[in-house]
């Protein structure tokens, strides 16, 4: 099913098993390109973070990527859930334990949903400094319904669990300079 003129969406991305780093890269390459009526319009940086369940566990690299989508809610939901079953994941009920790749919708144009499987804005979106920082990078002014301005939602937070990760090439970029 379709949404005919489209609509903004955004995903929320984590991982913490295997090579974190390359999965969440690889996730958006995944969104871009194998998603119908999709498209990949933006994406955070990664960030390391500390896990929010169990602390026995990796760190998490965690990012937002913002999705141009004519699909419906659940469809798209749908499509996240097999990206996620084709990197490995796992559903096995565990709540915040470790994952090879995390996909959430995060919100799905203005609307707020409570549907069987998902609701939008994500439950605990407004908690969480992983998603609301690196939503802040792609949606400055974005309105969060039900819950009010991203910026002001970010101010609770300080950033300092939030460690970003350098893009490939950047490191070497930066020493270069320095030479």
């Amino acid at each position: 099913m379709t949404v005919a003129s489209g609509v903004q969406a955004y995903v929320g991305i984590g991982a913490n098993l295997g090579d974190p780093e390359a999965q969440v890269r690889e996730s958006f390459s995944r969104l871009a390109c194998e998603l119908p009526q999709t498209r990949l319009t933006g994406r955070s940086r990664l960030f390391r973070n500390p896990p929010m369940g169990p602390q026995d566990q990796p760190d998490y690299v965690n990012a937002v990527a913002r999705l141009y989508t004519r699909l419906e809610p659940l469809a798209l939901l749908e499509g996240l859930q097999a990206i996620e079953c084709a990197c490995g994941r796992e559903r096995d009920g565990t709540r915040w334990g470790p994952r090879l790749l995390d996909l959430d919708l995060l919100l799905f144009a203005d609307q707020v949903l409570d549907l069987p499987g998902l609701q939008v804005p994500h439950p605990g979106i407004a908690e969480r400094d992983f998603v609301i920082l690196p939503l802040l990078e792609l949606a400055s002014g974005l309105q969060v319904p039900g819950m009010g301005a991203l910026e002001q939602l970010a101010e609770r937070f300080d950033g300092a669990s939030l460690i970003p990760i350098a893009e490939p090439g950047e490191a070497a970029a930066t020493a270069e300079g320095r030479g």
